[in-house]
């Protein structure tokens, strides 16, 4: 874990970059998603089918899915220090490169892009955050999210 104080977080602009640990995507999981979201699509939840007709020849995880254990993941990996709150701001762009198969471990690797200072007590950072499946050369995700700092 990479632990920065938000007063210094400029100074690691375009220098930053760290990872998250690893984490398993189960179908447990997938099939949890689809009930959250009402996506039954059969590329992500009948096993069988999946194993069958699917260019992965398994079940794979909604795209969505994917991105929303950014949430998960990226605090492992940096933790942002002297802020009173952090508020997740969006995201400026959202590709989703390669499919996550069942099973597949995947981690987020962030890089600091850009910090403003907003006003006396926001400050916002745009991250550069990509989703990697363990094993394969395209990732699974990539995205610039946005962090506002509130001190």
């Amino acid at each position: 874990m990479t632990e920065i104080q938000l007063d210094n977080l400029a100074s690691h602009k375009n220098t930053l970059c760290c990872y998250s640990p690893w984490l398993t995507i189960t179908q447990e999981m997938i099939g949890a998603f689809a009930d959250a979201t009402g996506d039954h699509q059969w590329i992500h939840v009948d096993v069988e089918r999946a194993k069958r007709e699917s260019p992965w020849k398994s079940p794979v995880a909604h795209g969505y899915l994917t991105v929303s254990l950014i949430a998960q993941l990226s605090p492992q990996a940096l933790r942002v220090t002297g802020a009173t709150a952090t508020i997740n701001y969006g995201t400026n762009k959202l590709r989703f490169p390669a499919a996550v198969p069942a099973g597949s471990d995947i981690r987020t690797k962030i890089e600091l892009i850009d910090v403003t200072p907003v006003d006396d007590n926001r400050t916002l950072a745009v991250y550069k955050t990509t989703v990697e499946i363990k094993g394969q050369d395209k990732p699974a995700c990539v995205t610039e999210n946005l962090a506002m700092y509130v001190t």
